[in-house]
């Protein structure tokens, strides 16, 4: 599944609704947010809440809200009513290290909780599985990572994935957006640091080659042209690319191509180029290589 995040640290305005209806066109199927609550802003986060909440059951969307702390309680809801949560959108509960076993076992029997994938120890897996939780209900989702230099290495989240994997978890990880970056530091929200400065699609098509289960874009947009090459992706499982005119004879190129069954490492090689009719071209923007003697 893949989805996107959208933060409540304003009140939704006609451009998020917009977005969202926009994304759920693109074939995004979930909203992720947060409640980390500063003090004077409870009751402003309910109404936010409530909000995204009615928006995402308009648009048949899931849900997760992360409630890091107290923001539940803060908020004016109860982790004990879950139901109420249910009937305002909320599809799934990310819980932190500072919720019990038990209680995480309790609020799986009602609907999704994530759980951070990071710190999840074999302990924890046999406790749950004591406390009778409902593993059907229960997935494993990675952080994002807004400092430079801090996100996962590949190596430790292949490792960590194998794991969760191996003990039934669906996995779930950030890729970076590139609009309506995530203040102060606007340097994006991956989980994988080397997708920290790439395009949103290749992190997108990273992720699914490692078979993660639900890829979200952690920061707050996508450009108009990301989202609709990522479209064009999802929809129609095409791969749509920014090419730049090199050439005047560019348009000769032009048209669909299929990459050749041995293809290349660095480049995309035309399968059908050798058999079409182009007209000579004439060498520009040559450089003179003279042979050594």
């Amino acid at each position: 599944m893949y989805g996107y995040s959208i933060f409540m640290n304003r009140d939704l305005n006609e451009k998020d609704y917009l977005y969202i209806d926009k994304m759920t066109n693109h074939g995004f199927k979930g909203i992720f947010t947060s409640m980390h609550i500063p003090e004077d802003e409870a009751s402003l986060y309910k109404k936010r809440l409530i909000d995204l909440g009615t928006a995402a059951k308009k648009n048949h969307l899931k849900l997760m809200v992360d409630i890091s702390g107290q923001a539940l309680e803060k908020a004016g809801f109860s982790i004990d009513r879950v139901e109420e949560l249910q009937e305002l959108g909320v599809t799934g509960l990310r819980m932190d290290y500072h919720i019990s076993n038990e209680t995480i076992a309790q609020v799986s029997q009602k609907m999704t909780v994530s759980l951070n994938a990071s710190t999840i120890r074999q302990e924890d897996i046999d406790e749950l599985k004591e406390y009778k939780a409902n593993f059907n209900q229960l997935e494993a989702w990675h952080n994002y990572y807004p400092r430079p230099e801090t996100g996962l290495s590949r190596e430790s989240f292949l490792r960590k994935n194998e794991f969760l994997k191996r003990n039934s978890f669906k996995v779930m990880a950030f890729i970076p957006g590139d609009d309506s970056l995530r203040h102060p530091l606007y340097e994006g929200l991956p989980t994988l640091e080397a997708h920290r400065y790439q395009h949103p699609l290749s992190s997108l098509l990273d992720m699914e080659s490692l078979n993660i289960d639900h890829i979200y874009v952690g920061d707050g947009g996508l450009k108009a042209r990301t989202a609709w090459q990522i479209n064009q992706y999802l929809q129609e499982g095409e791969l749509v690319l920014q090419a730049t005119q090199a050439t005047n004879d560019f348009a000769k190129v032009l048209g669909e191509h299929e990459n050749r069954q041995d293809d290349a490492r660095d480049v995309i090689r035309s399968a059908q180029a050798r058999f079409n009719e182009i007209s000579e071209i004439n060498p520009e923007n040559t450089i003179e290589r003279k042979r050594e003697k």
